[in-house]
């Protein structure tokens, strides 16, 4: 492993970690300031394609990264500040599509966005 692709990993180490690209490079910087973000994005991809890293389009804003690959869930998003958390709700392990819905597709995957305000933007 290359010292980006080590360090753009560790950046990604964590409990609800949901990175963007620039906070991942403002973050590997603090460790290799050498690191470009031209590095960072290559090396997001190359871990989204290996299956260590997923990518979440939360809506408008830009894509997250998410280290957690092992364990079924589903993401809440604050409407708001844009706070992403891991939730794995009731029903998720039997969430299925009706077959006449399939239209052809082999269905690989599920993702869900819950959306909603956190505490503290709920409370402005």
């Amino acid at each position: 492993m290359t010292a980006q692709r080590r360090v753009v990993a560790e950046v990604l180490v964590g409990e609800h970690v949901h990175l963007t690209a620039e906070a991942v490079h403002l973050a590997a910087r603090a460790v290799l300031p050498e690191i470009s973000l031209a590095t960072v994005y290559s090396t997001l991809n190359e871990l989204v394609d290996m299956g260590e890293v997923l990518e979440i389009s939360a809506g408008n804003g830009p894509r997250r990264y998410d280290p957690n690959t092992t364990i079924a869930h589903q993401h809440l998003l604050c409407m708001r500040c844009g706070t992403l958390r891991d939730v794995t709700p009731e029903g998720n392990d039997s969430l299925t599509l009706p077959p006449d819905q399939h239209y052809g597709f082999q269905v690989v995957g599920v993702d869900i966005m819950f959306r909603g305000f956190c505490p503290a933007c709920a409370e402005t």
